[in-house]
């Protein structure tokens, strides 16, 4: 950055400086709630470290988690969730938002709510209620199986189903605020362009893929990132319906450094886990944000 840049950038912050001074207060917060429990995260990672005691060992927190079984047990099953999570985010959300767009202002606001409901709700309690429907005795989803005669289902004992129900349930009740967006973006696009591409002779395909799309691709790229880095924190659905099991199968990075950090109380090994995951959220929402904004339309 050249003398110029920092004299331009300077006078700016100058003539701004009274909307600098009105978020300090904020930043102030965000520095003592957020970057220094950050800092010293990283810092723990270089030590072994418990309730009493404190013992600096350089790297070998990160050495231990290469031979670790259940780190890279964890990286994967993170990773599977988080992909199986983002796309059905982005996909269910869109295809029901560009269905709800359609229908009359009434309609409109009913399903707005009804989406949007279980938001309101913690994902504790949502978590809670889908452990009752998918208990293999009296489960409502055995229950239902078993009316079109088909056999009960382990849902939370086999790995596959155990994953496939962790996303189902955080989508339950995640699903309705991306609708909302979606919805208001879809709302934003004029309808002079459709009319527009419609006197050209394009069909319904082509106005979602050639206008549709790129028009909402701000709001897309915003559920992308946000969605992604939330699908990396998932803890509290792990934590109430299969305890990282059967056999670490559901075991992901959060829960992870619940168990080192709050159960065993080894907060070395778990600052370096944070450590890791905070790299790899950083990387891919930084790749995401680096690749995907060429596609913006404003």
């Amino acid at each position: 950055m050249g003398k110029r840049e920092v004299r331009g950038l300077w006078h700016r912050v100058k003539r701004e400086r009274w909307a600098y001074f009105f978020i300090l207060p904020t930043l102030f917060l965000i520095s003592i709630f957020l970057f220094k429990p950050v800092v010293e995260s990283v810092r723990l990672s270089f030590y072994r470290a418990s309730l009493k005691t404190q013992t600096f060992i350089g790297i070998q927190n990160y050495a231990n988690l290469i031979g670790d079984r259940i780190f890279w047990l964890e990286l994967k099953n993170t990773l599977i969730i988080v992909s199986l999570l983002v796309s059905l985010m982005i996909s269910l959300s869109l295809l029901i938002s560009v269905t709800v767009v359609n229908l009359s202002l009434r309609w409109q606001s009913f399903y707005r709510a009804a989406f949007y409901l279980p938001a309101v709700s913690a994902g504790i309690v949502t978590s809670m209620v889908w452990l009752w429907m998918f208990n293999p005795a009296y489960g409502l989803l055995n229950y239902m199986l078993s009316l079109v005669g088909l056999g009960p289902v382990i849902w939370l004992g086999h790995p596959d189903w155990a994953r496939l129900s962790i996303v189902f349930v955080v989508l339950s009740w995640t699903i309705g605020a991306n609708i909302i967006l979606y919805l208001a973006a879809l709302m934003g696009i004029p309808k002079s362009i459709y009319e527009s591409a419609e006197i050209d002779g394009a069909n319904p395909v082509q106005k979602f893929f050639r206008i549709t799309l790129p028009l909402i691709m701000p709001t897309t790229l915003y559920i992308l990132i946000m969605t992604t880095i939330g699908a990396f924190q998932i803890w509290e659905v792990v934590y109430l319906l299969t305890g990282g099991g059967p056999a670490y199968q559901t075991m992901t990075f959060v829960y992870r450094i619940y168990q080192l950090g709050f159960l065993y109380f080894r907060f070395g090994e778990a600052s370096a886990h944070a450590t890791i995951l905070l790299m790899i959220i950083f990387a891919i929402s930084f790749f995401q944000f680096r690749y995907l904004k060429r596609e913006l339309e404003f």
